[in-house]
């Protein structure tokens, strides 16, 4: 039997390799980790994913945006002009990261890095989001 195709965490978006050990429950696997299986989806992973794709929206189709303008969008939206913005927003910066990653999954978007597309499972360093072609 060969292996099925590897999916995608449903909190980080990250790819989970199918393990032999899953063999039988496959179809169950929603999660990477267990930190995963514990984070699940929050009110704010979909806030983030829907600043990041609004902010796209707004821009031209080329135009890609970086992490840190959707969780500043979602900071300033939570905070309502209370509290100390730039450790908000700072907050928001993996969540974010994890946002973009469900979306590419889905097909919506592309993670970029010095103007290619990598992939989101195992890039580092500073990433843009741009919509899928």
């Amino acid at each position: 039997m060969s292996a099925p195709d590897p999916k995608s965490c449903a909190s980080c978006g990250r790819t989970i390799p199918w393990r032999k050990a899953w063999a039988r429950d496959w179809e169950q696997v929603r999660y990477c980790s267990d930190a995963c299986r514990k984070r699940k989806i929050r009110t704010v992973d979909h806030e983030l994913e829907a600043a990041i794709l609004a902010l796209l929206a707004a821009r031209a189709r080329s135009a890609s945006i970086c992490p840190s303008d959707a969780a500043r969008a979602v900071a300033d939206a939570q905070l309502g002009g209370d509290g100390d913005p730039e450790q908000a927003w700072r907050g928001l910066m993996e969540p974010a990261r994890r946002a973009a990653r469900r979306l590419v999954a889905r097909g919506q978007v592309q993670i970029i890095q010095q103007g290619r597309v990598v992939d989101p499972s195992s890039v580092k360093g500073p990433i843009r989001i741009r919509r899928a072609h």
